[in-house]
């Protein structure tokens, strides 16, 4: 409409100036208004990862598990989102029954385009790859691999909470990702990782509840990350990384989030992609130098905050919004 109004204006102009009096006049289209993206606050995520840790190892059936699930849960509620969680049981491969919470933050619930940003919050029971073989049987406090994660994600929430997206966004926090096959044992029970991202991919918190696609953050704090094109995401939703990663280009860090094929990681956006069909990627450092793929603070006791660079979080955190806030 406004083209053709502005059309007519300028013939109505001509008119009315007369043919012998007509000056040129130049057709000026108003352009669509620019996105606003909000400032992500490193600072407030580094906190965010900080608060976690400080309720030592979250592992299941733990008081200190519990303590944090509570926190996630008011923190997500006082920047309004309608929270809910998932109590569930799961069987681990050992057999143990474990005490698990997905906790599921939805804003605009309303609004049927939805965006889904996920990561998982609890620790791994084990440093079964810490040096010291007599750490391999004591809890982490996973600051990297977990906490890092939900830092972003809590702040993106906080950014939410003052800015509004066109569509409605769902951040999920999963349980029970690191309760996996013990390094020394090996695996007897099939799918022995990610077990909240399972249940919630088989029974989700909405029945037939679906998302253009998904971003899944996991291990992404530590300085000198670099983010390659995960395999498994590659072969779900590659078009989704195109857009993840030419954003983060935008915003100067193609050095980060490198264009070229990382390594293949069971993750929980495997479970999202093959059972819900929901297009979902994984941003995970990946190290080539490390023995692991991941750092030399993978499944360590040393996976604390000397582990966590406000930078990274940063990048990754402006990436997020820069995606999400240009979705319409």
């Amino acid at each position: 409409m406004k083209k053709i109004l502005s059309f007519l204006f300028v013939i109505l102009l001509l008119a009315s100036c007369g043919a012998g009096t007509a000056k040129k006049t130049k057709i000026v289209e108003s352009a669509e208004p620019a996105v606003v993206v909000p400032k992500f606050n490193a600072d407030s995520a580094y906190n965010f990862v900080g608060a976690q840790v400080a309720f030592g190892p979250r592992v299941p059936n733990s008081a200190e598990h519990r303590a944090c699930a509570d926190w996630l849960e008011t923190k997500l509620r006082s920047y309004g989102a309608e929270v809910v969680s998932q109590n569930i049981e799961l069987t681990a491969y050992t057999g143990e029954r474990l005490n698990a919470r997905n906790i599921i933050a939805q804003f605009q619930p309303q609004k049927k385009k939805r965006v889904l940003l996920c990561a998982h919050w609890d620790s791994r029971p084990w440093a079964d790859a810490d040096p010291d073989p007599s750490n391999h049987r004591k809890p982490i406090l996973g600051a990297n691999d977990g906490a890092s994660g939900v830092g972003v994600l809590l702040e993106v929430a906080r950014q939410l909470s003052l800015q509004p997206t066109e569509i409605g966004i769902d951040i999920i926090l999963f349980d029970a990702e690191d309760y996996g096959t013990h390094a020394s044992e090996e695996a007897t029970v099939d799918n022995s990782w990610a077990l909240g991202s399972q249940y919630w991919a088989r029974i989700p918190h909405k029945q037939n509840y679906y998302a253009r696609y998904g971003i899944l953050l996991d291990i992404v704090g530590a300085p000198g990350s670099r983010f390659y094109r995960e395999g498994i995401s590659e072969r779900y939703a590659s078009h989704i990384i195109d857009k993840v990663w030419s954003r983060a280009a935008s915003l100067g860090y193609a050095d980060t989030f490198i264009n070229s094929e990382g390594g293949y990681v069971t993750d929980d956006h495997l479970y999202i992609n093959h059972y819900l069909n929901i297009p979902c990627i994984d941003i995970i450092n990946h190290d080539a130098d490390s023995e692991n793929g991941f750092g030399p603070y993978w499944h360590t006791i040393k996976d604390d905050m000397d582990w966590i660079s406000s930078e990274t979080l940063k990048m990754v955190g402006e990436t997020v919004l820069a995606v999400i806030y240009n979705e319409k």
